[in-house]
């Protein structure tokens, strides 16, 4: 038996589908106490589920969160709360993460093939080993203050070198 605690918000949506993630799962699901998911079924499956259901906490799609089932594809997560102490920081880098309108975080999903989800103080991203590398770079480079257009060069860079190979 496994526990996740996910957000409260987050907890309330997935109470509305778990029966259907039960079944896509393969595991008895539960809410317990507004936010503690307990997960019940085979090891390799409850494993599975705990993957998903995190995904699905860090503000994920469902259906997102369902790649992770796929045996190439993972699931990578920063807490902004590790590199800055203030709360104004942690909203200014989410901020740059997500850009104007959006198109930040979709230029880089664009770009890395990742898929990237910004929820309270992290930002997950979901896919391979390679697009996580990417889309990784991306990041580092906005949380260490450079420019949209560094961080697009280097994914850009990055990409046309992965797909070379």
């Amino acid at each position: 038996m496994e526990h996740i605690l996910i957000p409260e918000k987050r907890a309330e949506s997935l109470s509305k589908i778990i029966k259907e993630v039960s079944k896509v799962l393969n595991c008895r699901l539960e809410i317990v106490d507004g936010n503690n998911i307990t997960v019940t079924g085979e090891a390799y499956d409850e494993y599975n589920a705990r993957n998903v259901i995190q995904a699905y906490g860090r503000g994920f799609d469902i259906n997102d969160a369902y790649k992770l089932l796929g045996e190439e594809i993972f699931f990578k997560f920063t807490d902004l709360k590790d590199f800055f102490r203030n709360d104004e920081q942690r909203r200014r880098i989410r901020a740059r993460m997500i850009g104007r309108e959006g198109k930040t975080k979709l230029y880089i999903e664009e770009i890395s093939g990742a898929k990237i989800a910004i929820y309270g103080n992290t930002i997950g991203m979901i896919g391979t080993v390679e697009q996580l590398r990417i889309a990784s770079a991306a990041l580092q480079v906005l949380v260490e203050g450079g420019t949209h257009k560094k961080a697009y060069n280097i994914m850009e860079r990055m990409r046309r070198s992965a797909e070379a190979r």
